[in-house]
């Protein structure tokens, strides 16, 4: 051993130490993946920043140290990186009645100022297909109201408008702007009458414009994405079930990058404070 260090112009004991630092590093990757899977046991598919967010406590506990590209790249080595997916499945037919876009120059700066809603499909097995209707509190990006029907009829939307007001926040959400599509669920006057009876503000994006209404899709997106909503379910029980456990885990541990990394259920309740407020373009001539 003292010939092939001499030839590389190394000592023993530096060969030695170096193959310590091997195997130390290997142990502490080791380990840093078992956190990673234990967060991914819940979060089945959150990505590199929020995974490090998560873990640096259990890392400080430890004493390792890893940063975020490092983390990337052991992710990679240990196939663990998430991968996209990409489906689709219309769930939106524009109705006749309009609102206006009140989004639009609004500085969103509180809770319970401005709630968006969605719809999307949950698939069941033999191609059958169950519908997600979902509120969010637009500041905290708090879920706010949902539920899972067997029909895109408006019930199914009227449903979760009420969950969302028999839990809110305020005592008054009188003047609260309520974003929507143009889908008939949110233009048919049944909704129109619960939303007026209420105090909400109707708001809608423009027809066939998804940007309009982004934070809703994006959270839909997330939901599905990264915690497995898009495997067949057995029936509309195991669905219910399965979205109450990850709306659970949303709402109260997923850090959110916008929020500074608090999880929405924080600034919700006041918890978490000093985020920043949502600024919309005016319309420009």
């Amino acid at each position: 051993m003292r010939k092939i260090c001499a030839q590389f112009g190394i000592t023993r004991q530096t060969h030695y130490q170096k193959l310590h630092r091997e195997a130390d590093q290997m142990i502490a990757n080791a380990l840093i993946l078992e956190m990673v899977r234990q967060v991914r046991r819940s979060h089945p598919r959150m990505g590199c920043r929020k995974l490090l967010y998560k873990i640096h406590p259990m890392m400080a506990q430890e004493g390792l140290k890893m940063g975020r590209d490092r983390l990337f790249e052991l992710l990679r080595e240990a196939d663990l990186l998430v991968k996209p997916k990409k489906t689709f499945h219309q769930t939106t037919q524009s109705g006749v009645r309009y609102a206006p876009n009140r989004l639009t120059g609004l500085v969103v700066s509180h809770c319970d100022q401005v709630w968006v809603c969605d719809i999307t499909y949950l698939e069941l097995m033999e191609k059958r297909f169950a519908y997600l209707f979902l509120l969010m509190d637009l500041f905290s990006r708090y879920i706010v109201g949902w539920h899972v029907s067997s029909s895109l009829g408006t019930e199914g939307a009227l449903i979760s408008l009420q969950n969302a007001l028999s839990q809110t926040a305020s005592s008054n959400v009188t003047g609260l702007v309520h974003h929507s599509d143009h889908g008939v669920q949110y233009t048919s006057q049944q909704y129109s009458d619960e939303l007026l009876e209420d105090g909400l503000l109707a708001s809608m994006g423009a027809v066939g414009n998804c940007y309009d209404n982004i934070y809703a899709e994006r959270v839909i997106g997330i939901l599905k994405g990264e915690y497995s909503l898009k495997a067949p379910f057995v029936d509309i029980s195991q669905i219910r079930s399965v979205v109450e456990e990850v709306v659970h885990l949303y709402n109260t541990d997923r850090p959110h990058l916008s929020l500074g990394y608090a999880a929405p259920r924080d600034v919700y309740r006041g918890w978490t404070t000093d985020i920043p407020a949502i600024k919309f373009p005016a319309v420009v001539a």
